[in-house]
């Protein structure tokens, strides 16, 4: 078709469509913290845990006191003293000694090794006899093993995570400078779509389901939506409305009308808008042909099939991927995925990627057809399966991996 004038594949769109364009930073508490972008890497201000302390209940000891000790022939050594949680330890381990040790207490002076309580008994008041020895090191934590002083607690680029707060609350870090959240601007365009909050529909009408669905996309790729309404088919009101949106977004997103005028008059929209331009219309893959990427006056922006189906299959592909680019994230985490076999034979063209929506079910994948047009197709699946552009479809009992919806 004549308006798919450069197409490309996914994997092409993947590794070459990339803006330049990159949220600024912002400081925000750690409490707030979930998720975001860290803009640099964090490093440790002092060493953690910052001491060496016992990783298990039992005697803090000289390793060299252990030495060729058995069950059949133990070692003895008297008990001086005892570490308390939280304090500072008042007594040094010497020769023949021991002292008692709760796990995470604080290493005393002259011992460099811990030897659990259930290789030790108490023979008699003050006197234990150790069963097993234990090399220098054994049942500590080194007072920087957890991390040194500079080392990078969590780095630039990664999505901060349960774990890294809490390391960083371990440092005495309350609050990390993380790149702000993209601002993504959603058109609907069309006169036949209609706000959700039209009670009834005339003739040829539709609800606008795409723009929900889109911002809840866009929630989980770390950004925030502005809704800028429905525009209608007349020419020239799609580029006054991209225009405007310009210089307040950090990225476009058309959810366009499924006739080829309508995508013709997107394309012409965003063209007009700056260089350097369209990068491509049209992605070989199924769903979402009708894609638009385009990169205009420093800020990216993509034109989506009007089906949507189409639009929200394709904006997961490449669509979430700018966003979290965009926003400074250059190791996103993984999404969710499960291995089931296929269910029945599904058939593909070469030369195009094939997105495939299943249920799975006690480790089975089975697919759930239907026109582009139907949103059903999607609320029924539990994820999707990939057929790459180079296979002609997969057979029953194949083991595949879908991404999960979460």
């Amino acid at each position: 078709m004549a308006e798919f004038f450069t197409t490309r594949t996914i994997a092409e769109a993947l590794t070459g469509f990339r803006p330049g364009r990159r949220t600024g930073a912002e400081t925000v508490p750690l409490a707030q913290a979930l998720r975001r972008v860290p803009a640099g890497p964090v490093t440790a201000p002092h060493p953690l845990p910052g001491f060496a302390r016992s990783t298990v209940d039992g005697y803090a000891v000289r390793a060299s006191d252990t030495y060729g000790v058995s069950e059949g022939l133990p070692g003895y050594l008297d008990v001086t003293g005892t570490v308390r949680m939280g304090a500072a330890p008042d007594v040094t381990v010497t020769p023949g000694n021991a002292v008692a040790m709760p796990t995470g207490g604080v290493i005393p002076d002259g011992a460099d090794a811990v030897v659990m309580v259930e290789y030790t008994a108490e023979t008699m008041p003050g006197t234990i006899e150790v069963v097993r020895p234990v090399a220098p090191g054994e049942g500590i934590v080194r007072a920087d093993e957890d991390a040194a002083v500079g080392s990078v607690l969590v780095p630039a680029g990664r999505p901060l995570r349960p774990q890294d707060l809490g390391m960083l609350a371990a440092a005495g870090v309350t609050s990390v400078t993380v790149y702000r959240r993209p601002v993504v601007t959603v058109f609907s365009t069309g006169d036949e779509v209609v706000p959700p909050d039209t009670a009834e529909l005339k003739p040829g009408q539709v609800r606008d389901a795409t723009a929900s669905a889109l911002a809840a996309l866009i929630t989980d790729a770390g950004g925030e939506t502005a809704q800028a309404g429905i525009v209608s088919d007349d020419p020239g009101a799609l580029e006054d409305a991209l225009r405007k949106a310009l210089g307040s977004s950090d990225l476009l997103v058309v959810s366009a009308g499924s006739s080829v005028g309508t995508r013709d008059e997107t394309a012409n929209a965003v063209a007009a808008l700056g260089p350097p331009g369209i990068w491509c219309h049209g992605l070989a893959v199924k769903p979402g042909k009708p894609t638009l990427l385009a990169e205009c006056s420093g800020v990216p922006v993509i034109g989506l099939p009007g089906n949507p189906r189409s639009a929200l299959v394709v904006f997961r592909l490449v669509g979430m991927p700018v966003i979290r680019l965009v926003g400074g994230c250059t190791a996103p985490p993984p999404g969710p995925t499960a291995r089931a076999r296929l269910s029945r034979n599904l058939a593909s063209a070469t030369g195009r990627l094939d997105v495939v929506q299943v249920k799975v079910s006690d480790g089975v994948a089975t697919p759930v057809f239907g026109l582009s047009a139907l949103l059903s197709v999607l609320t029924e699946a539990d994820g999707c399966i990939v057929i790459g552009e180079d296979a002609t479809g997969l057979d029953a009992g194949t083991e595949v991996e879908v991404t999960l919806y979460a």
